[in-house]
């Protein structure tokens, strides 16, 4: 039974990581094009209680999306990077 319970706690670690790549991805590039909704759009699509962060970094911006797992010591998280569009 602990087996069933570690796989599907893996597996869920799985989607939330997936969910965590495309929330950062998807924030930064709104982000770079001078979006203001940019983090309102990762949190519909990050995990439930995930932390999201975008800041500049130079001629980039930059975010970040992570969540606690569920299990043990386990943080998910993903960065992503964008250039900034010309006038943002």
């Amino acid at each position: 039974m602990a087996v069933l319970a570690l796989c599907a706690g893996g597996l869920s670690a799985i989607s939330m990581q997936v969910r965590c790549v495309d929330a950062a991805r998807e924030a930064a590039r709104l982000a770079a094009r001078g979006d203001g909704s940019a983090a309102e759009v990762a949190r519909q699509i990050a995990p439930r209680g995930a932390l999201i962060e975008v800041r500049g970094d130079g001629a980039f911006l930059v975010a970040r999306v992570s969540v606690d797992a569920g299990l043990p010591g386990l943080t998910i998280a993903a960065e992503a990077a964008s250039a900034r569009e010309p006038g943002v």
